[in-house]
C-alpha cells in the first residue's frame, strides 16, 4: 500500500503558500502560474488555512467581492483537514470523499511538508492497480 510519503517523493514539487494578508488576486496569480488548484496559507511558520478555487468561487465571485481588495484571510478555509506522511493513499481517498475536499496538506513534525491533491491520489491508485494487473498477467503466463 502506497503512503503519502511515497506520493510526495514521486511528485517532488514545492509546496506553494501565501500569507493570510495577501490579496485573493495575488493567491490566484500564484495558482495560475503553477497550474494548481489550492495553496497553503502560512502565517510566519504556522499553517493557518488553505485557499482553493472553491473558496474563490463561493466566497468571492458569488458574493460580488473584488479579488484585488479582499485578503486571503477573509475567505480561506480555516478548519483544514491534514494527513501525515505515513498515511496511506486509501486513507487519503476516504478522507477526501468523507469531507468533500480535493487537497490535503501533509504535516510532519516541522510543519507542512507537502500537499496531496485528488489527482495525486487517483494517479497513485491507478499505478498500484496497474502493478497488480501486470503481476497477475505474469503469473498466468508462466
Amino acid at each position: 500500500m502506497k503512503t503519502v510519503q511515497s506520493v510526495l517523493q514521486a511528485k517532488s514539487g514545492p509546496v506553494y503558500a501565501v500569507s493570510p494578508y495577501a490579496t485573493v488576486y495575488e493567491a490566484l496569480t500564484l495558482m495560475a502560474k503553477h497550474d494548481i488548484g489550492a495553496v497553503v496559507v502560512i502565517d510566519g511558520s504556522r499553517m493557518c488555512g488553505m485557499f482553493s478555487e472553491r473558496d474563490y468561487a463561493r466566497k468571492v465571485v458569488l458574493l460580488g467581492r473584488s479579488s484585488r481588495e479582499i485578503a486571503v484571510a477573509d475567505v480561506m478555509t480555516r478548519d483544514v483537514i491534514s494527513v501525515t506522511p505515513h498515511c496511506t493513499v486509501d486513507d487519503c481517498m476516504a478522507i477526501m470523499t468523507d469531507h468533500r475536499v480535493r487537497h490535503l496538506p501533509v504535516l510532519d513534525g516541522s510543519g507542512v511538508s507537502g500537499l496531496i491533491s485528488i489527482g495525486d491520489v487517483v494517479k497513485a491508485q491507478l499505478d498500484e492497480q496497474r502493478f497488480h494487473i501486470e503481476r497477475l498477467e505474469h503469473y498466468i503466463a508462466h
